[in-house]
C-alpha cells in the first residue's frame, strides 16, 4: 500500500465527459494509466454545469440536456511522480484544462484486503 502523508502535489484534469481515446473515456484511461503507474489514487468527478475554453455552456438541465457534461480528474502524489506523469496527460487531454497545486495529505488510509 502506499503512504502518503506532508507535502504533495495534486493535479486536477477538467475535460469533457464524451472525450474518447481509443473508443474509451479519457478520464477512464486517466485512471488505470494513473493506477498503473502505482500512483496513490485517482477519482473522477461529474459536473452538473460548466463552460471552458470554447465558452459553450454545458448543463444536465432538462431543457438543455448536454451530453458533454464537464468531468474533473483528482490526483494526489508525491511532486515526483506527479510531474513523471504530466507527459502521458500532454498525450491523452487534446481539449481541457490541467492544473497543479502544492497539498499537504493529512491522512491517507485505505481498506485492508481480505486475505
Amino acid at each position: 500500500m502506499t503512504r502518503l502523508t506532508g507535502r504533495a502535489l495534486r493535479v486536477t484534469i477538467f475535460i469533457g465527459e464524451s472525450d474518447l481515446w481509443h473508443h474509451k473515456p479519457v478520464y477512464t484511461e486517466i485512471v488505470h494509466r494513473a493506477r498503473k503507474t502505482g500512483l496513490a489514487g485517482a477519482s473522477v468527478f461529474r459536473g452538473i454545469e460548466g463552460f471552458g475554453a470554447s465558452s459553450l455552456i454545458h448543463t444536465q438541465r432538462l431543457l438543455s440536456l448536454s451530453e458533454d457534461l464537464p468531468v474533473a480528474i483528482v490526483i494526489v502524489d508525491a511532486e515526483d511522480k506527479i510531474r513523471a506523469f504530466l507527459p502521458q496527460l500532454d498525450e491523452l487531454v487534446e481539449e481541457g484544462l490541467v492544473i497543479l497545486d502544492d497539498c499537504e495529505v493529512i491522512r491517507y488510509v485505505g481498506r485492508e484486503q481480505a486475505k
